[in-house]
């Protein structure tokens, strides 16, 4: 299980097209993701689970990767958020 915190930078926070682009990001992987927000864990391969959370441009999420390409996700998703939509 590899487990990251992060804190958001973008405006949108992960809302609408961030969150759809997260989602189909986490469902290349053959692992479970997860984020969590104030002891809040939703599926991250759900849209209405990652927009459940409301999450804001600020907060910190953990995300969590779980199976047989773990690292490889967490690097993927990692790398999502802090370089390439979330900082646009």
């Amino acid at each position: 299980m590899e487990k990251r915190k992060v804190v958001l930078k973008n405006e949108a926070g992960l809302h609408a097209r961030p969150a759809a682009i997260f989602v189909q990001t986490a469902n290349k992987y053959l692992c479970d993701v997860y984020i969590e927000l104030d002891n809040k864990r939703v599926n991250g391969k759900s849209i209405m689970g990652v927009m459940s959370l409301g999450v804001f441009q600020g907060e910190e999420i953990s995300i969590i990767t779980k199976g047989e390409d773990e690292k490889e996700a967490m690097e993927d998703l990692m790398d999502l958020i802090e370089n390439r939509i979330f900082n646009a």
